[in-house]
């Protein structure tokens, strides 16, 4: 009797054929100047200054994405996930006040306005399954980085940066997402293209912060 192969999930298939992608962003000269200590300390003030404009139109489409749930269980997830947010802010309000950074009137630049306008403009359709398609990249690409950059010494300047994506607290809530992409989509066309995009746009933003 034939014994049938474990099926794999829409989050690991999708990620695997991504892959390459994401070992792109690892080998950028932002990411490895994370790891390194090397990136210029003005180019990661602007990345924050830019990563926490970001962060707060992600935190937005989670509440779209909360908004058009049905289930507690949904409800439960999506808020535990916009908390996970607020903790990266708190991180780079952090950063901010380290460096002087202003937080309060950042003006985005083109590759952040195109990430922000892509999530909110797939957000605000309602569809679960390819809001979370178009935002799983992002918390599964830096639990990636934080795990891959972690694995080797790790310069003092920016160990901050790594522990926090290191962390299995980030891992838990990267899985979590993960979890509610598989309940929510479908292997498709547009899951599908919406997850690359994604990645793509991963790629551009820490390209443009350089």
């Amino acid at each position: 009797m034939r014994v049938a192969e474990p099926s794999v999930s829409l989050a690991a298939t999708l990620w695997q054929s991504n892959t390459s992608r994401a070992e792109r962003i690892l080998a950028h000269g932002f990411v490895r100047g994370l790891g390194d200590g090397s990136l210029p300390v003005d180019a990661f003030k602007g990345y924050v200054a830019q990563d926490a404009y970001f962060l707060e139109a992600f935190a937005r489409a989670y509440a779209f994405c909360l908004a058009h749930s049905t289930t507690r269980e949904d409800l439960n997830d999506f808020a535990d996930l916009i908390a996970g947010v607020r903790d990266e802010l708190k991180l780079h309000k952090g950063y901010a006040d380290r460096w002087q950074v202003d937080l309060t009137a950042v003006t985005p630049i083109a590759a952040t306005t195109a990430y922000v306008d892509f999530l909110l403009e797939i957000a605000r359709r309602g569809e679960l399954g390819a809001t979370i398609a178009a935002m799983t990249p992002c918390m599964r690409l830096y639990a990636f980085l934080g795990r891959s950059l972690s694995a080797a010494k790790v310069a003092p300047l920016y160990a901050e940066w790594v522990t926090t994506y290191a962390d299995p607290g980030f891992e838990a809530l990267a899985a979590r997402l993960e979890a509610l992409l598989d309940r929510h989509a479908t292997d498709s066309t547009a899951v599908r293209a919406n997850y690359r995009r994604a990645m793509e746009l991963e790629y551009n933003f820490f390209d443009a912060n350089l």
